[in-house]
Formats: C-alpha cells, sequence, structure tokens
C-alpha cells in the first residue's frame, strides 16, 4: 500500500483516499457586538469541489471559514460535513488542513520538517512521515529544497510549504484564507494555477476565500459572492460573469457597463436598439442599465433605478433576478 492510499488520521465522516466529502454550511449567525457577520448563510459544497468565496473586506468570508473550521463558534445554524453534524467537535477532531496568508512556517525546521510535523502530532511512524513528506514535496515541486529552512525560501516557496503541510494529513476539508494575498502578482498567478493543479490531483474539497476577483473566476468550480454576512449568488464563475444575479454582484465581479436605457415593458431602448429585460425589471421610464459585454449575440440587459431614487424603486433583489 502507497502512502497515499494510507490515512494518517480517522477524522469526521473520513472519505476514501482521493475523493472529497460534502460540506454543509446551514443557516449559520456569528454577530460580534452588533456587527452580524454571518446572516442566516448557507452553502453547501459538493464532494471534491473547490468553491471560492468572494467578497469585500468584512462581508463575513473568512468569518464562514472559521466557523467550519472551528477556530470561531456560531451563535445558530450547523456544519455538516460527510453528512454528520460536526457543529460541537472541536477544531483538533475536524481532521481540516488550513493555508493562511501568513506562511506560518516554523523557522527553526526546514521545509520537510514542517511538512511532517502534523503527521508526528499524529503520532504517525518516522519512515512514514517522511516518505508523506517526500511525496508532498514533490506534489509542490519542492523536492530540492526539503531541507532548506524558512528565511532561506522565497514567498511563493513557503507558501507551496505551507499547502504540502495542510495535505500531508490528508485532510477531508482543505481551508485556504486569502492564501495568496501576500504575493508578488506574478507569483500568485503561478501559484493559483498550481493549488488548482493539486486539488484537481488530490481530490480535497476545497473552501478558497479571497477578495480578488481574478484569482476565484481563474480557479474555483463555483464562486460564492458574500454581502453583509450572506450569499449574493453561488454559480460557475461562467454563469457569475455573464448572468450576475443582483447589481452588486454586477459591479463587484467587474462587470461595468452601465449605461443610460429607456425601459418599455419587456425591452430596454439602448441608444437606438431594443434589447430584452432581465425578470424584475424597473417600471418603463429613464434608468441606468448593466449590460453584459458578448460579442456573439445580444444579452438581457440590468435595469437599475436612478441614482436620485434608487432606494425608493427597486430591492437588491429585485431588479436583476434571471
Amino acid at each position: 500500500m502507497s502512502p497515499t492510499q494510507m490515512r494518517v488520521s480517522d477524522g469526521v465522516g473520513r472519505s476514501e483516499p482521493g475523493h472529497g466529502v460534502a460540506v454543509s454550511l446551514v443557516n449559520l449567525c456569528r454577530s460580534y457586538g452588533p456587527i452580524r457577520a454571518l446572516d442566516g448563510f448557507t452553502l453547501d459544497i459538493a464532494p471534491g469541489e473547490f468553491v471560492a468565496l468572494l467578497g469585500p473586506s468584512g462581508c463575513g468570508k473568512t468569518t464562514a471559514l472559521r466557523v467550519l473550521a472551528g477556530l470561531e463558534d456560531a451563535d445558530s445554524g450547523r456544519v455538516e460535513v460527510g453528512g454528520k453534524d460536526i457543529t460541537s467537535v472541536p477544531t483538533s477532531a475536524r481532521d481540516m488542513g488550513m493555508v493562511f496568508q501568513a506562511y506560518s512556517l516554523f523557522p527553526h525546521m526546514t521545509a520537510r520538517q514542517n511538512v511532517e510535523f502534523g503527521l508526528q502530532l499524529r503520532r504517525i511512524p518516522s519512515a512514514r512521515r517522511r516518505a508523506r513528506a517526500s511525496e508532498m514535496l514533490d506534489l509542490v515541486e519542492l523536492s530540492d529544497h526539503a531541507d532548506r529552512y524558512a528565511h532561506q525560501l522565497s514567498g511563493g516557496q513557503q507558501q507551496r510549504v505551507a499547502l504540502a503541510r495542510a495535505l500531508a494529513i490528508e485532510p477531508q476539508v482543505l481551508l485556504l484564507d486569502e492564501p495568496l494575498s501576500a504575493l508578488d502578482a506574478k507569483v500568485r498567478a503561478q501559484l493559483r494555477d498550481e493549488i488548482r493543479r493539486i486539488q484537481l490531483e488530490v481530490g480535497t474539497t476545497t473552501l478558497f476565500v479571497t477578495h480578488d476577483q481574478e484569482e476565484a473566476l481563474a480557479v474555483a468550480d463555483r464562486v460564492g459572492v458574500m454581502r453583509a454576512g450572506n450569499l449574493e449568488q453561488l454559480a460557475s464563475p461562467h454563469a457569475l460573469y455573464a448572468r450576475p444575479a443582483t447589481p452588486f454582484v454586477a459591479d463587484f465581479v467587474g462587470l461595468t457597463n452601465r449605461l443610460r436605457a429607456t425601459v418599455e415593458g419587456e425591452h430596454a431602448n439602448l441608444l437606438g436598439t431594443r434589447f430584452p429585460c432581465c425578470r424584475g425589471q424597473c417600471s418603463v421610464g429613464p434608468r441606468w442599465c448593466w449590460s453584459v459585454p458578448n460579442p456573439l449575440q445580444s444579452q438581457p440587459i440590468r435595469p437599475v433605478a436612478p441614482r436620485s431614487s434608487r432606494r425608493a424603486s427597486w430591492a437588491p433583489r429585485g431588479v436583476c433576478m434571471q
């Protein structure tokens, strides 16, 4: 039996090697004083799926991840992994791997020793630890740097070691909390592709938190856009960009074609051309509209009320639902 086939721990809801587990966050609420970080947040992740949570600072995406990891307690709601309720299970028993924004490597340990650390805590025999660490370092293409210390590695290399360490314990869920934000643009693009390659190869269910639209759209199977503690939309990257559900989603993912048009029933007159409107359009008259850029075919446009009367004439979810 190879090191990949041998399980290194017996966590809750254990899946077979190479297969992810289903994750459900159900109606989570979490408040910090008067601030409601999560407000009935619900998310279902399929086994082996890579889901990215995207949103501005303070929207609750990191809180959701920390509740899943057990680092935060929700005020209400439940967390399910592999069909089992783990809401009350302590962090140490949830069998999850986590990569933080800071590299968080032990400076007195080599890359290999950092990767072995979680295995050592689980009392895995030395020979098996070494074999597993070598396997993971090879996976992140750092075998030649196994005996280097953190200060001898670049930022991108340190984050690869952190990823290898998280995967070494064969977690049932991999959690990535803005792991690329401290890197420069070129390294960030390279490492995000590496993360996706590794996730596809290993098959671990993954939740990735970021505020970078390009990162989320480039690597995830589905992207959830968060606002004020809840999901505005959860969809594939293509659907999210081509069919945003709300003006907030359209604006946040970079759809900024905001043009003046006149709404006439189910169509809008834009620069002399009639376009179909999405369901739930505003009443007739002059409106600002979101349009989806597509050189091959016309897409429905999304009317929004004029700035002066926006608050009174539409609700966030009533205008752009398709």
